[in-house]
C-alpha cells in the first residue's frame, strides 16, 4: 500500500502560477500555505488511514439509522474541533471566514485522502452559501453556527425514483401546516442521508408546492431532529455501490416531515443551484484528487518494480520503459492540468467580476476533471499490471471511487448539452472564454491555431447542436487544457516544460470541423 501524501506543492504551484491567487484582495500567501499544510498533515495522519478499512467495512443500517465505519466518528470530532467545517463560514456566525479558493485546496486534499468521508462532510459549504443568499435572518442565525461548528451536517435532496436529471418530474410535495410545512415523498441517492458523526442532519429538500414543471418547486430546510425528537424522515435503504462504500447513499422517506421554506415559494430550483454549482466544482476537485492519487501510486511502484533490462544490459525498473513513462506522463499532465483549470475557475468565482466566464467554465471543469480522474486511475491499473487489478496497492479503489464523478451532480453528457445550448446562447461566456485562452496561451502558435478552430466550430453550432454537444465539449475542454499547460510551461520549470511538450503532441479528441 502507498500511503496518501497530499500534493501540497502542486496545489500551491497552481494557485500561484495559474489561478493568480494574489489577485484576491484577501489572499495571504503565507497564511494559505500554513492552513493547507496544517490540513495536509491532518489528512495524512487521521483521515487517510481510515480510507481502506472504511471501504472494506462499509456503512450499516439498523432501525432506520446509519452507522459509519469504525474510526469515522472520532475523526470527524477532530475535524470539527479543528474548525474545518466552518472554514468558509462568516466569522460573525462562528466560522473562519476564509475564501472559496483556499477551501478548494482543502477540499482536494480531503478528497484524495478519503473521498467517502469528504462526500458526507463537504456539502456544508454549499448549504452555508445557500443560507447566506436565500435564508432569513432567523434561519442564518440558527443554522450557520451549527453547520460551522460541525453539530449539523447537510444533504442535497433532489433525485426521486421517477425524477433523475429531469427535475420537472419531482413529485415530493410540501404543504403548509401552521407556521411551517410538511413534506411527503421519497428521495433517492442522497449522499450522507444519515450518519452517526453529527447530532443532526439538515436536509435541503426540493419539493413541489405548485403546479407542474420546475416553476412549481420550492426549497425547504428539513432537519432530522426537531425539538429533541426525530423528525419524520426515515432511511429505508443504503445503496450497494461500485465504490465509496464508506459513504452512505440513502433512500429517504418523508412522512409528513416538518420543514421550513427557504427563499421564495416557486423559486426552489434557483435557490438550489447555489448549492449545486458549488457541488459541481467540488466534484471537479474530486476528479483532480483521484488523478493525482493514481499518479502517486503508479509513480512510486514504477520507480521500484524491477522489470527487464536497459539497452546497456543493466537491470531496469518499470519507469525506465518508454511506454510506462508515457502513461506516467499522461497521468501527471492530466492531474496538473485539471487542477490548474479548476483553481483558475475558483479564483474567478471568488473574484466575482466575470460571472459569465465562471458559468461557461464550470461545466468544462466538471466534465474534463472527472474524466481525467477516471482515465488516470485506469492508467494506474495498467502501470501496475496484475498488481493494479488486485486490491493490494489500492489503485483499483481509486478507479472505483472516481467512477461516480462523471455521473453525479449532472451526468457529463448533460453538461455537454448545456454548454452547447445554453452556454452558447449569450455571447458573453464564449467570448470571455476565448479571451482567457488567448491570455493563457501567451503567443503559443499551436494553441492559438486550436483556438481559431474552436471559434470556427462555435460559429457553426447552429444546426444539430445536441448531436454535436459531446464533440464540442471535448474540443472546448482540450482548448482550455492546452492553454493552461502553456501557462504552466511559461513558469520555466523544467518538468513543466517537458510535460507541456507531451500535451502539445496529444491527438485532438475530435475531428475538425465537427459534424453531426
Amino acid at each position: 500500500m502507498t500511503p496518501f501524501k497530499a500534493p501540497l506543492d502542486d496545489i500551491l504551484f497552481c494557485l500561484r502560477n495559474v489561478a493568480g491567487a494574489d489577485r484576491l484582495s484577501d489572499w495571504d500567501a503565507e497564511l494559505a500555505e500554513g492552513i493547507l499544510g496544517h490540513f495536509a498533515a491532518f489528512a495524512e495522519g487521521v483521515i487517510a488511514p481510515l480510507d481502506e478499512p472504511g471501504d472494506a467495512q462499509g456503512c450499516t443500517l439498523s432501525d432506520g439509522r446509519v452507522t459509519m465505519p469504525d474510526g469515522f466518528k472520532e475523526a470527524y470530532t477532530q475535524l470539527t474541533e479543528g474548525g474545518w467545517q466552518g472554514l468558509t463560514a462568516p466569522e460573525d456566525f462562528g466560522g473562519m471566514g476564509q475564501n472559496a479558493l483556499l477551501a478548494a485546496g482543502v477540499s482536494e486534499i480531503f478528497s484524495g485522502a478519503n473521498h467517502a468521508m469528504q462526500m458526507v462532510c463537504n456539502l456544508v459549504p454549499g448549504a452555508i452559501s445557500t443560507l447566506m443568499k436565500f435564508g432569513s435572518d432567523a434561519q442564518k442565525q440558527y443554522w450557520i453556527p451549527r453547520l460551522a461548528a460541525g453539530e449539523t451536517l447537510s444533504t442535497m435532496c433532489l433525485t426521486e425514483p421517477g425524477a433523475g436529471s429531469d427535475l420537472s418530474r419531482i413529485r415530493t410535495k410540501a404543504t403548509p401546516s401552521g407556521g411551517s410545512w410538511r413534506i411527503e415523498g421519497e428521495k433517492i441517492f442522497i449522499s450522507g442521508g444519515d450518519q452517526d458523526m453529527s447530532g443532526d442532519v439538515l436536509h435541503l429538500v426540493l419539493a413541489r408546492t405548485g403546479g407542474d414543471g420546475v416553476k412549481g418547486l420550492s426549497l425547504f430546510l428539513c432537519p432530522s431532529v426537531v425539538d429533541g425528537a426525530l423528525n419524520a424522515v426515515t432511511v429505508t435503504r443504503i445503496e450497494e455501490k461500485l465504490g465509496l462504500h464508506a459513504s452512505p447513499t440513502c433512500q429517504l422517506a418523508f412522512d409528513g416531515a416538518e420543514a421550513e421554506l427557504i427563499g421564495e415559494e416557486g423559486a426552489g430550483l434557483m435557490a438550489m443551484f447555489t448549492m449545486m454549482n458549488h457541488a459541481r466544482l467540488d466534484v471537479s476537485l474530486q476528479g483532480v484528487a483521484h488523478a493525482s492519487r493514481a499518479y502517486h501510486i503508479a509513480a512510486e511502484y514504477a520507480a521500484e518494480r524491477k522489470q527487464g533490462r536497459k539497452s546497456d544490459g543493466a537491470e531496469a525498473v518499470l519507469a525506465d520503459h518508454p511506454d510506462v513513462q508515457r502513461m506516467l506522463d499522461e497521468q501527471k499532465a492530466l492531474a496538473l492540468g485539471a487542477r490548474a483549470m479548476t483553481y483558475l475557475t475558483m479564483a474567478e468565482l471568488t473574484l466575482g467580476e466575470n460571472r459569465a466566464l465562471v458559468d461557461f467554465l464550470t461545466p468544462i471543469c466538471k466534465v474534463f476533471c472527472t474524466d481525467a480522474g477516471i482515465h488516470a486511475a485506469d492508467l494506474g491499473i495498467q502501470v501496475l499490471g496484475g498488481y493494479g487489478y488486485l486490491t493490494e496497492y489500492r489503485v483499483s479503489q481509486t478507479w472505483r471511487d472516481a467512477r461516480i464523478t462523471s455521473i453525479y451532480e449532472g451526468a457529463n453528457g448533460i453538461h455537454a448539452v448545456a454548454l452547447a445550448t445554453r452556454g452558447l446562447r449569450a455571447p458573453e461566456g464564449p467570448e470571455a472564454f476565448a479571451k482567457l485562452v488567448e491570455e493563457l496561451a501567451s503567443g503559443d502558435a499551436d494553441c492559438l491555431a486550436l483556438l481559431s478552430a474552436w471559434q470556427d466550430t462555435r460559429a457553426g453550432m447552429t444546426e444539430q447542436v445536441v448531436e454535436k454537444a459531446h464533440d464540442f465539449m471535448a474540443l472546448t475542454s482540450e482548448v482550455l487544457f492546452r492553454a493552461v499547460w502553456c501557462k504552466l510551461a511559461a513558469t520555466g520549470k523544467a518538468e513543466m516544460v517537458r510535460l507541456a511538450k507531451s500535451v502539445a503532441r496529444r491527438p485532438l479528441p475530435v475531428r475538425l470541423p465537427l459534424s453531426a
